[in-house]
């Protein structure tokens, strides 16, 4: 089980306070260009669709410099996604991984629209598009 689900505006103010605290962006390359990204110097963009796409998720982390006791925040489009890439990485021996809950987009709105209910954007954090 991962650490525990985080607010989009406390992980910001968690990762502002942490220069060692890494955020990773587990959305396809798609949503990347296409719905925005977080503006944080400490990003990192990793892809985390299920097995077999990516079935070394934890050792592309490891490559990427992320160390095991690092403070790890995951963030996906509302926060499904990611849930399950932070408990892979506690699996995997990382010490201390969150949810950002509602992710980037949030969940649908009474007409089915995402971004307009929950998630980083909603909560005017730094983003760019495209």
């Amino acid at each position: 089980m991962y650490s525990g689900d985080i607010s989009p505006k406390q992980t910001y103010d968690a990762l502002l306070a942490d220069q060692s605290a890494v955020l990773i962006d587990v959305r396809t390359p798609a949503e990347w260009t296409y719905v925005g990204i977080p503006l944080m110097e400490a990003m990192i963009q990793a892809s985390w669709p299920p097995p077999p796409e990516n079935p070394d998720f934890p050792e592309t982390i490891k490559k990427l410099g992320v160390p095991l006791d690092a403070k790890i925040y995951l963030i996906c489009r509302s926060g499904v996604r990611s849930a399950r890439a932070a408990s892979e990485l506690i699996a995997a021996g990382y010490q201390t991984c969150y949810n950002v809950a509602e992710g980037f987009e949030g969940d649908r709105d009474a007409n089915g629209h995402r971004g307009k209910t929950g998630g980083w954007k909603v909560a005017g954090l730094p983003w760019a598009q495209g």
